[in-house]
């Protein structure tokens, strides 16, 4: 694969555009942006595989909305370069491929973690999750100042999402940094993560100072052209699954999960208590069940608590059949009760398509679905704080997993049933309201939601981080350039060992020394796996002839 820089035309797409080069260098300043010096019009993102791909059988929503950002990327008109920071130019080629499939005719530098400096010339380092602690303490080396980190909240429940956001006190990121949340609920629980953090810190170790990113709150996206109703389909999906055209159908999409999504009784008792005034209701889900025992789950409960409703299943991971029921549809419903969920992005899929939103008021629903203009937002009660320590407990012991965890704290949130009923009802009985509720969130799904909205605002953030770079006061002095828990092996073990080889240590060859002998050992294959760390036959052959035939001080051949 060359590395020369590749210009694709949007046009262009296939095998042969797919070269991701590596960034080279540029000038580099410790002090990063001088003053009145603009942000590159670039950035980079860190590619890591399966957080840009829905192609497994357990699809989860913050792969959708990576998989969103790229779109977003590879349609954006003005980006002439993007960096990509992968840990395998592979990954790096996948990263390309995938932005020329959606026509990209820019620049894609590839730039490998041993070479963090680079990233300076793209300003800003986005990461698909939280964790950019790592990430600031592999910066230390190549100076703070060179570039931003910038995360995103997918969930705040895990122990790993916890400890990500707790180790922020302490991990080298700055105020040019940044944590994307979602929704106002996912910035909450990382505040009150950091403040429990800030005082424990505070009791232990007298800390005062603590600097800490910035959290900014930026929804997920959607591409609102690919969600345009379709009436032809409609009709035509409509007539294969028996829905009627006075019909009323409901659609749940999205993750079937009794425990770590959506609880659904209350849903099923609900839309058969609706109202219906006669007209015929169907339930169609759409979506992939977490296992055959949750499968027959819902299926066992539907029948028994929704026996007047029909029951529609698609398998949700059919992209047709994710585009047969947004089409047949004419409300959405999802009753999210689950801690593991910080936005949820269904129901915006759902205004993109046109459709009235019934949800929970719950997590970044709240944000989303406006009560009464886009649908409804149902109340939900949950215990106050306090009354959870056993089920934290249970999880930090082992004796529950994440997902039950997660279910059993879902088994104490309730949502108003009545409310809920009557929301159903009112739909099912008034077409007009209907068209004119999906209406209104189709425009808001536009005017808010979509994709090219949302890279805007985090091209607006990152400006703004680079703005801080150059203007914030440097609160603490420098810091070393390696994280204290990421030493040298050869520091970290130096007493296993008689004695170290220095700078001063003599080295020579011994009589049967040769590069063939070398190559021989080489390529046993007990010494092949360590190929990457070892010097190359060319290396060695400088090193022999600088040695020659006396003993010579390591010193001499360090530049060899």
């Amino acid at each position: 694969m060359s590395d020369r820089r590749v210009r694709g035309s949007r046009r262009a797409g296939g095998a042969a555009a797919i070269m991701a080069r590596p960034a080279g260098r540029r000038r580099s300043s410790a002090a990063g942006l001088a003053a009145g010096e603009r942000m590159p019009d670039t950035f980079a993102l860190h590619y890591i595989p399966e957080s840009f791909s829905v192609a497994g059988q357990k699809l989860l929503g913050r792969q959708s909305a990576g998989v969103g950002l790229l779109g977003a990327i590879g349609r954006h008109e003005g980006l002439r370069e993007v960096g990509c920071f992968a840990a395998e130019r592979s990954h790096a080629e996948a990263f390309e491929a995938s932005l020329r499939g959606e026509g990209f005719g820019g620049e894609v530098a590839w730039v490998p973690p041993s070479a963090p400096q680079r990233l300076e010339r793209f300003g800003c380092l986005y990461h698909p999750g939280p964790g950019i602690e790592r990430l600031a303490w592999r910066r230390l080396a190549a100076g703070e100042h060179r570039y931003s980190l910038c995360g995103i909240t997918h969930g705040t429940a895990s122990h790993e999402m916890m400890s990500m956001v707790t180790s922020l006190l302490v991990a080298p990121v700055r105020s040019w940094d940044a944590i994307v949340c979602t929704s106002r609920v996912a910035r909450d629980s990382l505040r009150v993560l950091i403040e429990s953090q800030a005082d424990y810190l505070r009791t232990r170790l007298a800390a005062q100072r603590f600097e800490l990113p910035q959290l900014p709150l930026i929804p997920l996206g959607v591409h609102c052209a690919g969600m345009v109703p379709d009436p032809a389909r409609r009709q035509d999906a409509r007539a294969r699954l028996g829905i009627g055209a006075e019909d009323v159908a409901f659609l749940y999409l999205g993750r079937l999960s009794v425990h770590a999504k959506s609880h659904p009784q209350q849903m099923f008792t609900a839309l058969e208590r609706a109202e219906k005034d006669g007209r015929r209701v169907h339930l169609v889900i759409a979506g992939w069940y977490a296992g055959e025992a949750i499968e027959a789950a819902f299926r066992e409960a539907a029948a028994l608590l929704c026996p007047s409703v029909r029951l529609v299943e698609l398998d949700g991971r059919e992209p047709g059949n994710q585009l047969d029921a947004w089409a047949v549809a004419d409300v959405f419903t999802s009753l999210a009760d689950n801690v593991q969920e910080t936005f949820g992005l269904t129901p915006v899929e759902a205004m993109a398509a046109g459709l009235p939103c019934v949800v929970s008021d719950w997590n970044g629903y709240r944000d989303t679905v406006r009560d009464g203009v886009d649908g409804y937002r149902i109340p939900t009660v949950m215990p106050g704080p306090g009354a959870g320590l056993d089920l934290a407990l249970r999880y930090d012991d082992g004796v529950d997993s994440f997902d039950m965890y997660c279910g059993h704290a879902s088994q104490a949130v309730a949502v108003d049933g009545a409310l809920l009923a009557q929301a159903y009802g009112r739909l099912v009985r008034d077409a007009g309201l209907r068209r004119r509720l999906g209406e209104q969130a189709r425009r808001r799904a536009q005017a808010e939601f979509d994709w090219t909205v949302i890279l805007e605002r985090y091209r607006a953030l990152w400006d703004e981080l680079a703005e801080r770079r150059r203007a914030d006061p440097v609160l603490a002095p420098p810091l070393p350039a390696r994280a204290p828990d990421r030493p040298d092996p050869f520091r970290l073990f130096a007493s296993h060992a008689t004695r170290p080889l220095t700078a001063a240590s003599l080295v020579e060859l011994t009589p049967e020394a040769s590069l063939a002998l070398v190559n021989q050992y080489r390529e046993l294959s007990i010494n092949r796996f360590a190929a990457a760390s070892l010097p190359t036959l060319e290396d060695f052959g400088r090193l022999f002839g600088a040695i020659g035939p006396r003993p010579v001080e390591v010193e001499e051949l360090i530049d060899t």
